[in-house]
């Protein structure tokens, strides 16, 4: 069962998110973060990165592009969470059965969220007329109101309420449905694929394949000489006495280093590109441009 104090913080996780979304600290705003917080609250933080992460890999192509709204991956992140620790329901299976379908569902609560701040920017185009700079401070702030309860209400209501359909839908997915149910595991364990192959498909991959290939070539790699350096640590553990070496630990501050000085790399060419002058560029280009 989900406890009173649970749901209001989880209620509480999802309004700050959106409000994060809505200003320049985008870094609580990920469905990877909301997931490991919401596995704090509930007390499994193993799965909730689990079902955060696979919700933030599925929705890794998705982009939105002015005032257009996207399926809410972080409340899907939230409940499922919630309810895969409460009901001890498999992660791959509350991610395909809840967290997607309750991600596109609260896609009609985003709009409503954007629609009634509406109200408050009309007032503010009102007061620029009167240089009323109070005013427009006081009901952009306003704003956070509404943005925050188009999360709370939803992910309060759904905890609170919904535990007896989400028992039932097990029942039916562990019962006469069992053929479902092995699928929405499976289709939750295939999800973060999808997510890969909707960025591929915005990325230039034609004009960089080389580094696709260098990609998977490193990964394979890695992987092999992981899988057999653990393999050689289990077994001089199994012979030798008193031997504490972990040859299991990754060394994933170097694998973030790697990645910023990658990051550092690509940054500095491109400004070196665009501090330089085109040498061969002529005079009549120089004055179109």
């Amino acid at each position: 069962m989900i406890g009173i104090a649970q749901i209001i913080l989880l209620s509480l996780l999802a309004a700050f998110t959106v409000v994060c979304g809505q200003n320049w600290w985008q870094t609580a705003n990920q469905p990877v973060f909301v997931g490991m917080m919401a596995g704090i609250i509930m007390g499994d933080p193993v799965t909730g990165l689990f079902i955060g992460g696979s919700m933030q890999l599925t929705v890794l192509g998705i982009g939105t592009f002015g005032g257009s709204s996207h399926i809410d991956a972080n409340s899907g992140a939230v409940i499922a969470t919630a309810f895969s620790v409460a009901l001890d329901m498999e992660p791959t299976q509350a991610l395909a059965a809840i967290a997607v379908p309750v991600a596109a569902i609260l896609t009609t609560v985003d709009v409503l969220g954007r629609f009634c701040n509406t109200f408050f920017q009309h007032r503010i185009d009102a007061m620029i007329e009167n240089d009323d700079y109070k005013g427009i401070e006081r009901n952009y702030l306003y704003g956070i109101v509404p943005w925050a309860l188009s999360r709370a209400l939803p992910v309060g209501l759904a905890l609170g309420f919904g535990q007896g359909v989400v028992n039932q839908l097990m029942a039916l997915l562990n019962g006469p449905l069992a053929w479902l149910g092995t699928g929405l595991t499976v289709a939750g364990a295939v999800l973060p694929a999808v997510g890969f192959a909707i960025l591929l498909r915005y990325l230039p991959v034609r004009e960089n394949w080389h580094y696709l290939i260098l990609g998977f070539v490193v990964t394979i790699l890695f992987n092999y000489l992981f899988n057999n350096v653990k393999a050689i640590g289990g077994a001089v553990a199994t012979s030798v006495d008193g031997f504490t070496g972990n040859f299991i630990g990754l060394p994933m501050l170097g694998i973030a280093l790697v990645g910023v000085f990658v990051a550092v790399s690509h940054y500095k060419t491109n400004a070196v590109k665009a501090a330089s002058p085109d040498p061969f560029a002529s005079e009549d280009d120089e004055d179109e441009l």
